[in-house]
């Protein structure tokens, strides 16, 4: 009779426990909220790849010694501005056979259009043959192309003696120079590098989905222009502007290129310099919630959503975009439903709580604050 009596007691006492640990658990009080749509912004970075404006090769067209070299490595020089000087003995000397083979060749037209002269005198007179002017009229032809000829061979020569003064295409910077003064150049050597970094280019690759994205919003790109991130982490103070895409999808990564250009007047960006190009990324009418009020279960995120009876329920939810703070979410929630915001890790399906609401009007300007 006392087992009994003491079992009834332990069984009444697990009661009373289990019904009073229900109802703590019951007025546990959690921070709730609701689901808002707004208009917001993401940025998303590029990994960048910065080109000169103008990047040359500066190569010989002639063979000969480097005479004189008038300019540093990394200096600044102007449009025309004479660079490398290679001896120009041998292509002088080339200019003056050709100058004489020239002036022979103007001779002997002399000689042939006084030939042709004195014959047509004659055969206007009946003494020679047709054959006998034709035949001078051959020769003063050859005269002729001998001249021509020769002229072409002055004007080769003349050109062998420019190359023989290296001078800036265009106003640049000059790179690395690996010949010395006095050095034995072959046709083709190059003699340096030059880049006008007055403006750069930036080229990135971005996948075909944020290709889509961004062509829908290409008057906000044009009219937002692009900042771009230098080595350091630091915007370079100058925005730019998305010029040209590639024609094609690389087939291997799935990827197209962007160029953008930016200025650069005081020539801080070089040649192969990095940096990252960031894009802002528009949203409309996006479902956007606090990334605290998610949970994670084997790659897929829910939410708690509390019904008319303050019972929570696990709902799967698919994140579209992460922001600072919020996730933005597809339509399977409603702005009407309202979730745990704080306290996930201490509720589970079936529950029953206690909401205590908080606007996520109010939530945003809190993690802005921050």
């Amino acid at each position: 009779m006392i087992k009994f009596l003491t079992a009834i007691g332990i069984g009444a006492c697990f009661i009373a426990c289990s019904s009073e640990s229900n109802d703590t658990k019951t007025k546990e009080t959690f921070l709730t909220t609701s689901p808002i749509v707004l208009d917001t912004s993401f940025t998303t970075d590029y990994a960048a790849d910065i080109h000169s404006l103008q990047n040359v090769e500066i190569r010989t067209k002639v063979k000969g010694h480097l005479e004189n070299i008038y300019v540093d490595e990394g200096s600044s020089v102007s449009a025309g501005q004479l660079l490398f000087n290679i001896n120009k003995e041998v292509f002088q000397l080339e200019l003056l056979k050709a100058q004489a083979k020239l002036k022979s060749a103007a001779a002997e037209l002399k000689i042939e259009q006084l030939e042709l002269e004195n014959v047509k005198k004659l055969y206007d007179k009946n003494i020679v043959s047709k054959t006998e002017l034709d035949k001078v009229n051959a020769l003063l032809d050859a005269a002729n192309a001998r001249i021509e000829e020769a002229k072409s061979e002055e004007q080769v020569a003349k050109l062998h003696l420019s190359y023989a003064e290296i001078r800036a295409p265009f106003a640049g910077i000059i790179d690395r120079i690996p010949f010395k003064k006095g050095s034995m150049i072959d046709e083709g050597s190059l003699l340096t590098t030059i880049s006008n970094n007055k403006e750069v280019f930036a080229y990135f690759n971005v996948s075909e989905k944020e290709y889509l994205n961004i062509r829908s919003q290409k008057a906000s790109i044009e009219k937002n222009k692009i900042t771009l991130l230098l080595a350091n982490n630091q915007p370079h103070q100058f925005k730019g502007t998305i010029e040209t895409i590639d024609g094609e999808f690389d087939k291997n990564t799935g990827n197209i290129a962007f160029r953008a250009k930016f200025a650069n007047p005081d020539i801080l960006l070089r040649h192969g310099s990095s940096g990252k190009v960031q894009l802002i990324n528009e949203l409309e009418n996006a479902l956007v919630i606090p990334q605290k009020s998610t949970f994670e279960i084997q790659d897929k995120y829910y939410v708690y959503v509390i019904d008319a009876n303050n019972t929570v329920k696990a709902k799967n939810i698919i994140v579209k975009q992460s922001l600072p703070h919020l996730f933005v979410i597809e339509n399977n929630l409603s702005p009407n439903d309202i979730i745990v915001f704080e306290g996930i890790q201490n509720v589970k399906d079936g529950d029953q709580i206690k909401g205590e609401f908080i606007s996520m009007k109010q939530i945003i300007s809190k993690f802005n604050s921050q």
